[in-house]
């Protein structure tokens, strides 16, 4: 099975820490989805972890939007106002 791109990402920020690297993420729009943690962000994040209020960038699948995958983490000082 050939990888394609059905995915949109979208920006939002963490609102609840579940378990097992599950997070729920408010995204702009006000949407609310359930999220974990990527496999290439897991192994660079190492021991650090993403506590509520970081924002992120979540890769939302065009099939099911109530579930994403975490893919960047946005640090405050990225964040331009």
């Amino acid at each position: 099975m050939a990888k394609e791109d059905n995915y949109v990402e979208l920006e939002g920020e963490v609102v609840e820490i579940i378990r097992n690297a599950v997070y729920k993420v408010q995204l702009t729009n006000g949407h609310i989805i359930d999220a974990y943690l990527g496999g290439k962000l897991r192994a660079r994040l190492g021991k650090k972890k993403i506590v509520v209020c970081d924002r992120v960038s979540v890769a939302v699948s065009t099939y099911d939007l109530n579930k994403g995958r975490i893919i960047d983490i946005i640090r405050r000082n990225q964040v331009q106002n």
